[in-house]
């Protein structure tokens, strides 16, 4: 692979001694992409680089859950088509093999005897200068975004032939209530050359929970069914065990899978889902457990000199603007606590903690002082380490 000319080292750069390299190599997990053309966008995770002429895939990939994902060039590495991405659970020692095909621009399986040999090939590092080490330094920033998702939580929510991408898409997203720039980023999607509908691709796009918008209940009065659509926590303690079977860490695992399927791999129904499940949360004044949510990520937690070349609408910093739905949701659900009878401690904690981040961290404005408020009256109860 190759880094950016702006990188002063290598992206694949490891210092460490022989003897360390070649047990990482041995337990980690080996990702053989074969006859990728040069100039693809290939990333893992949070690393994202341009295929240089030698390459042939990834070494020491820690075991557990990963995202892989991809984007073709044309022949100057000038344009590039829509991300495709998957997700894996690597075993110790695995060698996971994909062969690029030229005509449909992606990576496919090979048969089992063959896909053998290349196994066999790898474990006799007959590969071995060709594949780019898994960059290390990089994992306890994934480990920090998909500390929930299992190899359970991929097989139960992937997709039919597991590949994501918003090519298929079109018309999965169709119902779904949308502010005025995403109904312009789907309408750009349906007019895009690369635009496949769900009927023509026989794909059903992956398999997310369904999250009611509106709490609905014929057997209780008006005043009360409006109280329950302001603060969603019975809908959500319902979800949690309807959907999940009281497992908190299957939803906060499917929460931490559509926004990397989203933020990595580009997906719009991903970002509907996780969009969903955030709103849920922020609309809750009693469900503690939401304290451990991962909504955010550090804009250079990815190495982004090669994902600008393939530069994506679905990454705009517009998303993180003062316009976006992140900005209502936080505002409302301050005042939320606000007017809450009885807030939980370290929830009242946590949402001080957001409020600081997000005033610090992108510039937010909050001019209803609600939760400054609230924190002060109960400062002899709750004491934070900021």
């Amino acid at each position: 692979m190759e880094a950016s000319s702006e990188q002063k080292t290598h992206p694949f750069d490891l210092q460490m001694d022989s003897g360390t390299a070649l047990k990482l190599v041995k337990h980690g997990a080996t990702l053989l992409l074969l006859d990728v053309p040069q100039y693809t966008l290939v990333g893992i995770d949070t690393q994202m680089f341009s295929v240089g002429p030698l390459f042939k895939g990834i070494k020491m990939i820690p075991p557990g859950p990963h995202f892989v994902y991809y984007s073709s060039a044309d022949r100057n590495g000038n344009e590039f088509s829509p991300v495709v991405g998957f997700f894996l659970d690597a075993c110790p020692s695995e060698v996971i093999v994909r062969r690029w095909h030229q005509q449909e621009e992606r990576l496919v399986k090979l048969p089992e005897e063959e896909e053998e040999k290349y196994h066999e090939a790898v474990k006799r590092f007959e590969f071995d200068n060709q594949l780019g080490p898994y960059a290390l330094n990089h994992f306890g920033t994934w480990k920090q975004i998909s500390n929930y998702i299992t190899k359970s939580t991929i097989e139960r929510i992937e997709p039919i032939g597991r590949e994501i991408t918003v090519v298929c898409e079109s018309g999965l997203v169709e119902q779904v209530p949308k502010t005025v720039m995403e109904k312009a980023l789907a309408e750009q999607l349906r007019n895009s050359k690369f635009s496949t509908s769900a009927e023509k691709s026989q794909r059903r796009g992956c398999y997310y929970t369904s999250i009611p918008r509106v709490v609905k209940n014929k057997g209780i009065s008006g005043q009360e069914l409006t109280s329950l659509n302001i603060d969603k926590t019975q809908l959500l303690e319902t979800i949690l065990v309807k959907e999940y079977g009281g497992a908190e860490d299957l939803l906060l695992g499917e929460l931490q899978f559509a926004f990397i399927a989203f933020l990595m791999g580009q997906s719009l129904e991903a970002f509907f889902q996780w969009k969903a499940l955030v709103s849920l949360f922020f609309s809750c004044s009693e469900a503690p457990f939401c304290t451990r949510t991962q909504l955010f990520i550090k804009k250079d937690s990815i190495n982004t000199s090669a994902v600008q070349k393939g530069a994506s609408v679905l990454l705009d910093d517009s998303w993180l603007s003062k316009d976006s739905f992140l900005h209502r949701l936080c505002k409302d659900f301050f005042s939320l606590i606000k007017e809450a009878s009885v807030v939980d401690g370290d929830l009242l904690s946590w949402t001080y903690k957001l409020k600081e981040l997000l005033e610090t961290t992108l510039g937010w404005e909050f001019q209803d002082s609600a939760v400054d408020g609230i924190y002060a009256e109960n400062d002899d109860e709750v004491h934070l380490e900021l």
